[in-house]
């Protein structure tokens, strides 16, 4: 294994270059980043932004501290807001799984709806693959497209100028749209599970249905029946990866919401107990009064408290930051038309 991909076996935990060399920072922070990755690069920029601001005037961080509340009312607010934001984000935890609690009858109707779609990409693809992640659903039909595009585009051969240069203009639209299949798969480290699904998100397949049908009703009259089939197929394939999108869409937010509500739970005790006891510290004086490589223990102490009691906010930033991004460009692909 090269040097190349033990750098993208851990780009979930770091902005490492693609395997075609490009760095994107603030698309690892949005979408790519594992999230306790971004929460730890969040909480050390704040520790030493801190640390840089307290150094600008180190000799009165000793006397607000002593001689003010204004630490303690900070901390006080601190500690009252980290309690009303777990409790504010387990009960949008529990409504998002409510929607788990259904009746049999409910659940039936889903489990039928899931094995026939499955059953629908096998009958499209012409195979018996019924992929049931995302990385694997969208390498399949970006696939699939791909190849009745293709077979598209070979339909069209001694028919009308116009209408060739049309569906030609239409296929290269697809294969572009779909480009990011060509790997057949997440690179390494992409996002987990749902890495793929990143590209898939831009994927906006309303725009070539609505031109699938533009093309049969403008060019009715010199299409063959092979190649209105063959449209056929590919806006259906382009309807199946529409709705496969949105359902794997639906099944990252559910686990993205548990995942952040499991660990705004974990860190928020320990942050409320430093919050607490540096309270307590600072109202009975007992403050540390040495030098750390030449910066004041008392600024890293004001620092360290600061963090952590701002670790939960931290946390709930950078789960929203791709909960936020993933709704707002599946948003702007805008919606899409089922219609035939």
């Amino acid at each position: 294994m090269s040097i190349v991909d033990d750098l993208q076996q851990w780009r979930d935990w770091f902005p490492v270059p693609k395997i075609n060399g490009e760095v994107d920072p603030i698309r690892w922070i949005l979408l790519e980043g594992n999230r306790m990755a971004v929460t730890g690069a969040l909480i050390s920029g704040v520790f030493v932004s801190l640390v840089a601001l307290g150094m600008v005037w180190t000799l009165q961080m000793q006397r607000i501290l002593t001689e003010t509340p204004a630490i303690q009312t900070i901390l006080n607010t601190l500690l009252s807001g980290i309690i009303l934001l777990v409790s504010v984000v387990v009960s949008i935890n529990s409504i998002v799984l409510s929607h788990d609690i259904t009746s049999v009858h409910t659940q039936e109707d889903r489990l039928e709806a899931a094995l026939e779609f499955r059953k629908e990409i096998g009958r499209l693809t012409e195979g018996n693959e019924r992929p049931s992640d995302p990385a694997s659903f969208l390498a399949l039909m970006g696939d699939a497209i791909e190849k009745q595009a293709a077979a598209l585009d070979e339909t069209t051969e001694g028919l009308d100028r116009e209408f060739t240069t049309e569906v030609e203009n239409y296929v290269r639209e697809v294969r572009t749209a779909v480009s990011w299949s060509e790997n057949n798969g997440p690179e390494p480290g992409a996002g987990a599970d749902f890495g793929i699904l990143w590209n898939g998100l831009e994927t906006d397949p309303g725009e070539h249905l609505d031109r699938s049908r533009s093309i049969k009703l403008t060019y009715n009259s010199v299409l063959t029946e092979e190649t209105e089939e063959c449209l056929d197929d590919l806006a259906r394939s382009l309807q199946l990866f529409a709705i496969g999108k949105e359902y794997f869409k639906t099944l990252y937010y559910n686990q993205e919401v548990s995942e952040l509500s499991r660990t705004l739970l974990f860190v928020s005790l320990p942050a409320i107990l430093i919050n607490a006891a540096a309270i307590l510290a600072i109202n009975a004086r007992i403050l540390p009064n040495f030098w750390v490589f030449g910066v004041p223990s008392l600024l890293l102490f004001v620092a360290g408290v600061f963090t952590v009691s701002l670790i939960p906010y931290i946390v709930l930033t950078a789960y929203t930051l791709r909960l936020a991004t993933v709704a707002g460009v599946a948003t702007s692909a805008g919606p899409f038309s089922l219609g035939g």
